[in-house]
């Protein structure tokens, strides 16, 4: 599995770089702030709602600590998707947050 660290991932973000984000953490915690520009979509509906995404994109998967987005990721690359794991999740994450 592939994977990036919160710095890799706001040196691309600053950058410019298009970039396709998923945080798969519950609803309480994402109103605590997320990534900007970050698409939420808790981990337990990722199967049910694989048709909002799409194959010929890649996506950088999110969430607390890792544990949960690594999941997400199995779950995406055994249907075809190209993801990358943001580990140590929004917990090492120190750049700018939306809410």
């Amino acid at each position: 599995m592939k994977e990036i660290t919160p710095d890799e991932l706001a040196i691309k973000m600053r950058n410019g770089e298009k970039l396709h984000i998923i945080d798969v953490r519950e609803d309480e915690e994402v109103a605590t702030g997320k990534i900007p520009g970050a698409r939420h979509i808790r981990l337990g509906d990722l199967e049910d709602r694989l048709d909002e995404l799409d194959k010929n994109e890649h996506y950088y998967m999110v969430c607390r600590s890792g544990g949960r987005s690594s999941m997400a990721c199995e779950i995406l690359l055994e249907k075809g998707f190209s993801v990358t794991n943001m580990v140590g999740g929004m917990l090492s994450w120190d750049d700018e947050l939306e809410f």
